[in-house]
């Protein structure tokens, strides 16, 4: 699982816990991160912003692994409404 989205979720789960991006991998839990419930929480307002999305609380709530971050991700992403191009005038 080495594509781009992977590896800017492991980019901004490595930023937002302050610690070396090789130590994220996708088989990574969020525990071996020493991540606690406020730097979940941060991590998600991380990830909303970084890729334009809203996760849903229930869902976030049953994230444990990097490997689930990085799917739920891809879903929101790929269901995100497109910005309707302008119609050339």
């Amino acid at each position: 699982m080495s594509d781009e989205l992977a590896e800017k979720v492991q980019s901004v789960i490595a930023t937002s816990k302050r610690i070396p991006r090789e130590r994220v991998t996708v088989d990574s839990t969020l525990e071996d991160l020493g991540m606690d419930s406020l730097d979940q929480l941060n991590l998600l307002f991380a990830l909303e912003s970084d890729f334009n999305i809203s996760i849903p609380d229930e869902e976030a709530k049953s994230i444990r692994t990097v490997r689930e971050m990085v799917e739920g991700v891809r879903k929101l992403v790929a269901g995100a409404p497109r910005t309707p191009a302008t119609p050339a005038a």
